[in-house]
C-alpha cells in the first residue's frame, strides 16, 4: 500500500510540477525514482497517463480522469490525517476564499453564517469576482471555481457536478425559431460570457458520441452572469447556463431549453488551493463544509 500511494504521489506531483525533475526536488529523491514509481503505476493499471518526451509533460484521455481522481483521494487522506493530529484543536486564524460573481452570491455567501457558527474562532473575507484570482500571488487560501478548469499547479476537490443547459426566453424562439442541432446556433443570436473565467472554450454539447466544443456568434456579450440571465429573460438571444442560474425560470416556464438531448455530460463544481500539505485546519474544514452542504438532499432543487 505504501508504494501505491508513493506512485499516485509521484503521479499528481509530476503533473502539478510539470516535470519529473520539479516533482523529485519536491519531494527529495531522484528524477529516475520518480520516472520508475510513474513507470510501476501504469504498468499496474495497464494504461498511460501521461505523454513524455525531453521538453514536455501531457496527460492522457485516461490520465486526466485518473488525475481528479487521485488529488481528490489525496486531499481526503490529508484531511483524515489533520483530523486525527488535530487532537480536538478548534480551528482559528482568518479565511480568504473566493468564489464566481453569481455563485457566490446564491451558493457560498449564503452559507458562511453556518460556518462561522460552528468555528467561532475563524474570521472570513470573501471576494465575489468573476476574474480567476491568482490564489498564491494575492493571498487566497481557497477559491470555488465553476466549470472545466485550466491546467495548473493547483490542488483541486470535486464539490458536485454542474450542468450546463442551452436557454432561450418564448419570444425569442417565437421570433427566431428553435435551434435542432448545435450548429443551427450559427445563425442565432447568442449571449455569451466574456469574462476569462468562464467559457474559455465555447459552449459544449454532445454530437455523435463525443463533446464538441464551439464559439456561437452573437452581437452581446458581458462579463456578468447576472447580466446575461437578464437579456436572456428579455428575449435577446440563447444563453448557455448552469442549471442552478435557470432551473426556476425553466419550471416557471419564463425560459425553454433547447438542445437537450445534445447536452453535454456535466462539468464540476471545485474547491481549489495551492498545495495540500500543511493546509490550515480551518481550509480543511471550509472544503469539507462546503463539499457536505452541496451533497445534501435537496440542496440544488431549493
Amino acid at each position: 500500500m505504501t508504494d501505491r500511494l508513493k506512485q499516485i504521489e509521484a503521479f499528481v506531483a509530476t503533473v502539478q510540477k510539470g516535470s519529473l525533475t520539479a516533482a523529485a526536488q519536491a519531494a527529495g529523491v531522484a528524477p529516475m525514482m520518480i520516472g520508475r514509481r510513474i513507470d510501476a503505476l501504469e504498468a499496474r493499471l495497464g494504461v498511460k497517463l501521461l505523454l513524455r518526451s525531453t521538453r514536455r509533460i501531457s496527460l492522457t484521455h485516461e490520465g486526466s480522469a485518473f488525475l481528479e481522481d487521485c488529488t481528490r483521494l489525496l486531499a481526503d487522506l490529508a484531511n483524515a490525517e489533520a483530523s486525527v493530529s488535530a487532537g480536538g484543536v478548534k480551528a482559528s486564524g482568518h479565511l480568504r476564499i473566493t468564489a464566481p460573481g453569481g455563485f457566490g452570491r446564491r451558493h457560498v455567501a449564503p452559507l458562511v453564517p453556518a460556518f462561522l457558527a460552528q468555528h467561532p474562532e475563524v474570521s472570513l473575507s470573501l471576494n465575489l469576482s468573476d476574474r480567476v484570482i491568482d490564489l498564491m500571488n494575492e493571498g487566497y487560501d481557497c477559491a470555488v471555481r465553476v466549470g472545466d478548469l485550466p491546467d495548473s499547479s493547483l490542488i483541486s476537490v470535486r464539490l458536485a457536478d454542474n450542468r450546463r443547459r442551452c436557454v432561450a426566453a418564448p419570444s425569442y424562439l417565437a421570433r427566431a425559431g428553435v435551434p435542432q442541432l448545435p450548429s443551427d446556433l450559427m445563425q442565432h443570436e447568442c449571449l455569451t460570457l466574456s469574462s476569462e473565467a468562464s467559457q474559455s472554450r465555447g459552449w459544449a454539447f454532445q454530437v455523435d458520441g463525443e463533446v464538441q466544443h464551439l464559439r456561437p456568434p452573437g452581437r452581446l456579450d458581458c462579463s456578468d452572469g447576472q447580466v446575461l440571465h437578464a437579456w436572456c429573460l428579455a428575449g435577446l438571444g440563447l444563453a448557455w447556463r448552469s442549471t442552478w442560474e435557470v432551473e426556476s425560470d425553466l419550471r416557471a416556464g419564463h425560459l425553454q431549453e433547447v438542445l437537450e438531448s445534445h447536452a453535454a455530460p456535466p462539468n464540476g463544481i471545485y474547491a481549489v488551493f495551492p498545495h495540500a500539505r500543511h493546509l490550515p485546519l480551518r481550509v480543511r474544514l471550509w472544503i469539507d463544509f462546503l463539499k457536505h452542504s452541496y451533497a445534501e438532499p435537496g440542496y440544488w432543487s431549493t
